[in-house]
């Protein structure tokens, strides 16, 4: 049996998120102050205000020390929560299932990387745990999400040359997106003809296919849903939060095509029905999705329902998913332009809902689909690779269900 959900319980009430880029200027502890400020700023508290606090990071801090000696917390419950790429939507999901549960009227989520200093891309480590008798080969991330394209191309008849042009017209919308948005890593469009003959990193993966390598950090206030508007005029409402972790079988299932990830199929199903969604595309004002490379976003587009089968190069190729598109996918660049600090990346996904779903996001970002009347927005992370991942999905809205 899935989750009970907590729709509507929990509302947020103050965001905080740094630029993401090469932030040689700013250490890990300086980057997190920064967001944890503007967070409390936002809400119009102090520090002393939050009863609790969950930090995710994957690689920049261990325990909860490394959140309250750069903030000089005392006597306060800090976890530090960690689950690869989705640690900063893993750490908002505690922090909204303490409230929603009565053990805390306040909590702040906080994620924070510093990939840069650490010199590695991505996961700090090459493999996932798997066999333990070493069966497994090493391959590195670009490598091992390149498989999809291929596949996907045979499974659905999609000549090269076709998948190829898509992929391409991914990289470049995120890139439109993200020279639009002053937090960005990469804020300059990128003409088409140079991200489809940039040098290869891995199979049809270029260099324009994969994400940034980043650091910053995010950070979440929520409270209880009845509460919220002693804070914020314009809180943001949790309607659904799901996690999935799969069986990491895929690999070595024979049956398993690398055309999906079913731990994101099982956690979209999961929150659609928790936040009573029956048609995301023209439910749904916005979507901020996992494109760690290109053909990421391209199969994400299928299993969270946006596309039908074998539809998603077609959707994607006609515009569907651009800022003025039937559902913009990743306005703020995603990230592919806006960079991936593993443990902040979930928490700016709900920071671009934030300014979007209370109508902040600057003139030149506002989307058309909250102008219309669009109240929701989806975020969805993943972390390992295809056939062995965990999934989360949330579902966040403007308006409270009466």
């Amino acid at each position: 049996m899935g989750s009970h959900g907590i729709r509507d319980r929990v509302a947020i009430v103050g965001m905080g998120c740094t630029p993401f880029g090469e932030r040689w200027d700013k250490s890990a502890d300086d980057l997190l102050i920064d967001a944890v400020g503007d967070a409390v700023e936002s809400a119009g508290i102090t520090l002393p205000d939050i009863d609790a606090f969950w930090f995710g990071t994957q690689a920049s801090g261990v325990s909860g020390l490394s959140l309250s000696r750069p903030l000089r917390l005392a006597g306060r419950p800090v976890t530090r929560v960690e689950n690869m790429c989705a640690t900063g939507s893993e750490a908002l999901r505690n922090a909204c299932y303490a409230v929603a549960s009565g053990a805390y009227d306040t909590a702040m989520a906080v994620g924070v990387e510093k990939l840069k200093d650490s010199g590695m891309s991505g996961l700090s480590g090459t493999t996932m745990p798997g066999a333990c008798d070493d069966s497994r080969g090493e391959i590195t991330a670009p490598a091992n999400f390149s498989l999809l394209a291929p596949a996907y191309a045979a499974k659905y008849g999609v000549s090269e040359e076709d998948l190829k042009e898509v992929l391409t017209r991914i990289a470049w919308k995120n890139h439109v997106n993200g020279a639009l948005n002053p937090r960005a890593q990469f804020r300059k469009e990128v003409p088409m003809d140079r991200i489809r003959n940039a040098p290869t990193v891995a199979g049809m993966l270029g260099v324009f296919d994969c994400s940034g390598v980043s650091d910053g950090s995010a950070a979440a206030i929520v409270v209880r849903a009845e509460d919220a508007y002693r804070y914020t005029d314009k809180p943001i409402f949790v309607k659904a939060l799901s996690f999935v972790a799969g069986a990491a079988d895929g690999v070595s299932d024979p049956s398993y095509d690398f055309t999906s990830f079913p731990e994101v199929v099982q956690a979209a199903q999961e929150a659609y029905r928790q936040a009573g969604i029956v048609d995301p595309r023209s439910e749904l004002a916005l979507a901020e999705v996992h494109d760690c490379f290109t053909p990421t976003e391209l199969v994400l587009m299928e299993d969270l329902g946006f596309s039908e089968r074998g539809q998603a190069w077609k959707d994607a190729s006609a515009g569907a998913f651009d800022r003025d598109g039937s559902l913009p996918v990743n306005p703020d660049g995603g990230l592919k332009a806006f960079g991936h600090p593993i443990g902040a990346s979930g928490l700016r996904m709900m920071f671009e809902a934030w300014l979007q779903l209370r109508g902040e996001a600057p003139k030149e970002r506002a989307l058309q689909s909250v102008a219309d009347g669009r109240s929701l927005a989806l975020t969805h992370n993943l972390g390992g690779g295809p056939g062995e991942c965990v999934s989360f999905v949330s579902v966040l809205g403007s308006e409270r269900s009466a």
